[in-house]
């Protein structure tokens, strides 16, 4: 009888905990928080750490582009040859995002930004440097195709550019002579100078070479940093909110097509390389603060 006992009062345990088990609340998972704070400071202010090796090591590229508008290898080959050129960085790496259409008709920097929002993945972490570049499927709504304005890219934050990819295009099939890789070699390559600290944006000029019609710029013929430009009026973003203002920021460069275009022709016509490179005043620059 005491058999008979023992076993019902362990059945009846087994019951309790068995039901216990299944009404317990599964456990809540914390969400990650991401600290973007790193990632959104004024352009060139991430300038050495791009350039040496003493804070970060690897140097991680996130390309967004709007579906049909992905950048050409070419261009993109040329760019991490330009990042090895400048920088210390051994380990650099390029990853694509795929993202749909805005479906807008043109882009304000406040909705590129909120773009970037909602759409990157990648941002400092560790020894790893995060940089974002949007390829938009529409244009900047700053251009003036009645005055020849239309602007191929645009810098706005320490890690964040935006490069207008379907400009780009219309631009290079206006000439016979310029690809779809040249127009967007010079382009992100000229943004990234800025990023870069490009000139008197945070790396400090060695020598006085900053055009002052055009502050930021190099005074030097034939540099990449050269062309002529739309900028604004405050080159740190830090001026009065314009239509493509961002909470009072606005772009620290926005590269202008024509200006581009011709730059690429006239090299061409003289038998140069399409694209320029950096001229030695911004290469001397870039050495004193971290590259090489």
């Amino acid at each position: 009888m005491k058999k008979n006992h023992f076993l019902i009062l362990m059945s009846f345990v087994g019951v309790v905990f068995g039901c216990s088990n299944d009404d317990d609340p599964a456990p809540i998972e914390t969400p990650v928080t991401i600290d973007k704070s790193a990632n959104l400071l004024g352009s060139g202010d991430s300038a050495n750490d791009l350039l040496s090796n003493d804070s970060f090591s690897k140097l991680l590229i996130e390309i967004a582009y709007v579906e049909g508008f992905r950048p050409t290898a070419t261009a993109m080959d040329e760019f991490v040859d330009y990042l090895s050129t400048h920088t210390f960085k051994v380990d650099i790496e390029i990853d694509y995002l795929e993202l749909p259409s805005p479906g807008e008709e043109d882009l304000t920097l406040q909705e590129i930004a909120d773009l970037e929002s909602e759409n990157r993945t990648a941002y400092n972490d560790g020894e790893t440097l995060a940089v974002y570049i949007y390829f938009a499927d529409a244009p900047s709504v700053d251009d003036d195709e009645e005055e020849g304005l239309v602007t191929l890219g645009a810098v706005y934050r320490n890690t964040s550019m935006v490069i207008h990819e379907v400009t780009v295009r219309r631009l290079a099939a206006r000439s016979l002579f310029i690809s779809d890789s040249d127009v967007e070699g010079a382009t992100v390559n000229h943004e990234f100078g800025h990023l870069f600290g490009l000139v008197n944006l945070g790396s400090d000029p060695v020598n006085d070479h900053e055009d002052t019609e055009a502050p930021n710029h190099c005074n030097v013929e034939g540099c990449l940093m050269r062309a002529e430009l739309q900028f604004s009026p405050s080159s740190r973003a830090i001026a009065k909110t314009s239509k493509s203002g961002i909470d009072g920021l606005q772009s620290a460069c926005s590269l202008s097509g024509e200006s581009v275009l011709r730059m690429l022709e006239q090299n061409v016509s003289k038998g140069q390389a399409v694209a320029p490179d950096l001229d030695a005043e911004c290469v001397l620059d870039l050495q004193a603060n971290g590259g090489r």
